[in-house]
């Protein structure tokens, strides 16, 4: 139990301090190659080509560079590999317990974290070299989703063949069968995640959400006794909190979307792991009321053609009704840790 604690708090502390130390070097090299946006967006991600949205944007031209979400995946992707080439090379005790690459547990998360992350740094590149007025900027939204789509694909078929998953846990009920339905309802909840990634708009915003979800993971797996799993996602917290330090208002650098695809996607790939898929929306609800607010959006002014909110996503309707930036932050920071202390109580008592 000692080395699981040590394994599970240390390898967090390890990142997170391996963050601090890094990062000057990683913001100088994004200063240097001024990897901001060079034209100001116009649209907000719900559509809306608004004044008010402008105006809630109007230090986008400062010159902050994206791509800080760098070390949300750059930490732990060297950090396995390094401790299971420590444990290789000095196979102790401690440190074969702090290898925590495992085919069961962190093969799949770390693919699909570098992979959409990857994904994300290109985007994050398009945004910076190109035009990219039209919504969101960067990649075209359909690219962006059938690159997604892929990796979400890849998963399930490793759920399902590999690891002959194909079905859920219902909390309180049991095991509900999906048999081969399972393969698409993955690749719908991966994509769902994804959408969540609008999230990163407000300085220290996404990194506080995403903090403590993946915490909230990373207890669950270890009273699940996933150590590993609990290793790796507490070394995803590790990181996303060294980039939360230089993210607090005045924000250093932004995540962007390398950082955004990576963790959200991620989300879902965990949650599957630890059979806690259907408690996700709880731990995960500021993440899932922002994406539906853009939804919801979208899908007024569509077919009603009026907005339900000022701005979408929801924490610029805040903004534009006079919320300073940091209320809105520190409000979803509180109701991050809420939910997500209340959807690990459902997913550690329902079995």
């Amino acid at each position: 139990m000692i080395l699981n604690v040590l394994k599970v708090f240390g390898l967090s502390a390890f990142a997170f301090f391996i963050g601090l130390a890094i990062t000057p070097a990683l913001t100088h090299f994004l200063y240097k190659r001024k990897m901001w946006r060079k034209e100001q967006k116009e649209y907000a991600p719900d559509g809306t080509k608004l004044e008010v949205y402008k105006s809630l944007k109007k230090n986008d031209a400062k010159k902050v560079p994206r791509m800080g979400g760098i070390l949300v995946w750059l930490i732990p992707l060297v950090g396995i590999f390094l401790m299971y080439l420590i444990a290789r090379l000095h196979p102790s005790v401690l440190f074969q317990k702090l290898n925590f690459l495992s085919r069961n547990q962190t093969w799949l998360p770390l693919f699909t974290l570098v992979a959409a992350s990857l994904v994300g740094l290109t985007d994050d590149l398009v945004q910076i070299y190109g035009k990219g007025k039209y919504i969101a900027g960067g990649l075209r939204f359909s690219r962006r989703l059938i690159l997604i789509a892929l990796i979400a694909l890849a998963g399930a078929l490793w759920f399902y063949f590999k690891l002959e998953t194909d079905s859920i846990f219902v909390p309180f009920f049991g095991d509900l069968f999906l048999w081969w339905l399972f393969i698409p309802f993955f690749v719908l909840v991966m994509l769902g995640s994804f959408s969540s990634s609008v999230i990163d708009g407000l300085d220290g915003l996404s990194g506080g959400v995403m903090a403590t979800v993946f915490a909230a993971y990373s207890g669950i797996a270890f009273f699940q006794n996933q150590i590993d799993l609990a290793a790796f996602s507490a070394v995803v917290t590790g990181a996303i909190l060294a980039f939360l330090w230089f993210n607090v208002p005045p924000a250093r650098f932004y995540m962007g979307e390398t950082g955004m695809f990576g963790l959200t996607t991620t989300l879902t790939v965990i949650a599957f792991l630890t059979d806690t898929v259907l408690v996700l929306p709880v731990i995960a609800l500021p993440l899932v009321v922002t994406s539906l607010s853009v939804i919801i959006q979208f899908i007024s002014k569509k077919v009603f053609h009026k907005k339900v909110f000022l701005v979408a996503p929801l924490h610029h309707h805040f903004e534009a009704k006079g919320w300073p930036h940091y209320k809105v932050t520190m409000r979803y920071w509180v109701l991050s840790v809420v939910f997500a202390v209340i959807g690990m109580v459902i997913a550690i008592i329902s079995k």
